[in-house]
């Protein structure tokens, strides 16, 4: 999947892009039911809320056959290899869950921030691609953008290790209203299979979910090879240390795991 003219303009200028109904619903089901089985999972990659529900479930793509073939799909591959102009390995690999009541929220933060001031990755050569599982609507939990936030660099964050169970570089209130009177503040919502690209200087948060719908989304955060990380301070787990390429599979790899598992119930 290459990314047009427009969409790259798009990209510099907001730092995301958005592509509703990007993957079937067929595949999206088949990753929903992927996310299921790992969350319950007693693993220590699966992190949950103070409630018990499942936080995040790290490197899934490890122990699980469809994140497996999701982390590497050309989909999600290649529009970041265009923009990051080479070859890319997975820094982080997580599937993030907001059950339904229970989902707690993400604070304002940018990702290079932790990356960078955690793991020592050299530069911004790296960004996120993300899957929804759910349909993201206004009442779950949707992720939240300051359009145009990547311009400005490492914004000054102070380091959270209480308001959630997952430790994050977070941006203050008063930064956070400057930014978003400047860009304004936006909310990409969609059906279940929508995908999402954005830079890792993107400010972003999600609010937390007391609807009674779960928003489930899958990210990739994937780095070009030679920006890797220099400083191994996190679990291998939540940020990886091999530095491979990923090899794209072919565009059809979920929808024949689909058609393996139906084949096995027959």
């Amino acid at each position: 999947m290459q990314l047009t003219d427009h969409q790259l303009i798009d990209f510099d200028k907001n730092g995301y892009l958005f592509f509703p109904g990007k993957f079937s619903p067929d595949e999206a089901t088949l990753l929903k039911q992927e996310a299921e089985a790992v969350y319950a999972m007693d693993r220590k990659e699966v992190w949950r809320e103070s409630s018990g529900v499942a936080r995040t479930a790290f490197a899934a793509h490890r122990y699980n056959e469809g994140f497996r073939r999701l982390g590497a799909h050309p989909r999600l591959i290649e529009p970041v290899e265009q923009v990051l102009d080479g070859s890319v390995y997975m820094h982080q690999f997580k599937v993030n869950a907001k059950a339904a009541f229970d989902g707690d929220v993400w604070q304002w933060h940018q990702d290079y921030g932790t990356w960078k001031r955690d793991d020592e990755m050299p530069e911004p050569r790296a960004m996120n691609i993300a899957v929804f599982l759910d349909d993201v609507t206004a009442a779950n939990g949707p992720l939240l953008f300051i359009p145009g936030s990547h311009k400005l660099g490492v914004v000054e964050a102070g380091h959270d290790l209480e308001t959630t169970s997952y430790p994050l570089w977070t941006l203050g209130r008063d930064k956070v209203s400057e930014l978003a009177e400047r860009g304004g503040c936006v909310a990409p919502t969609g059906p279940a299979g929508s995908m999402l690209m954005f830079s890792s200087l993107l400010v972003h948060a999600s609010p937390a979910n007391i609807s009674p719908f779960d928003r489930t989304i899958v990210y990739l955060s994937l780095c070009h090879v030679d920006n890797h990380i220099r400083a191994f301070n996190r679990e291998e787990w939540i940020a990886h240390r091999e530095f491979k390429a990923i090899e794209a599979m072919d565009d059809n790899c979920l929808m024949e795991l689909i058609a393996e598992r139906r084949q096995a119930a027959e």
